[in-house]
């Protein structure tokens, strides 16, 4: 259904980017915060992004080499300006990993956050924990000293919101 207002041609790219925002980030990042992303499925939803953004924003013509190209990724991301799929994502689980930690100690979500199961891991390489994920962003963010800022409102969403600008949690594209 939103592939008609993509490829329309009478709806402005900023109301397109506008329609991509609220259908396709919303619906795609929705409880995102406790999803365990393997490499292959990041890679996955980078590339539904680009797709959808090729779509919005279609051909450019090229004035040296006079002939209509289809945006690079580099390309892409440097005229949206917005983060990326990921990266809303990982700052969605560290958003939801600070107000856990603010959660009274009886309260069930932190009780299960730091819940021992008691189960053996498999053989070889050990996958990767939701705990794992938050302590890497969570030091990417806020330094060494990160899990000190969480208990402080103020300062831990200051400290998501310059991440956000500033795109600190960016990773190489794959």
């Amino acid at each position: 259904m939103p592939q008609i207002f993509f490829k329309n041609k009478n709806i402005s790219k900023k109301l397109k980017l506008k329609l991509k925002n609220t259908i396709i980030d919303k619906t795609v990042t929705y409880a995102s915060e406790t999803w365990i992303l393997s490499k292959r499925n990041r890679k996955q939803m980078n590339i539904f992004e680009r797709k959808v953004y090729r779509r919005i924003l279609g051909p450019v013509y090229d004035n040296e080499k006079e002939n209509w190209k289809i945006l690079t990724n580099k390309e892409i991301y440097a005229s949206v300006k917005k983060p990326t799929i990921i990266e809303t994502r990982r700052l969605n689980r560290l958003c939801w990993f600070g107000h856990v930690q603010r959660m009274e100690e009886n309260r069930i979500p932190k009780r299960v956050l730091y819940m021992n199961l008691g189960t053996t891991r498999f053989r070889g390489r050990p996958r990767n924990r939701r705990q794992d994920e938050v302590r890497e962003n969570g030091r990417k963010i806020g330094g060494e000293w990160w899990q000190e800022k969480v208990h402080n409102k103020e300062e831990w969403k200051e400290l998501l919101r310059t991440a956000r600008n500033c795109c600190i949690l960016h990773m190489p594209m794959e």
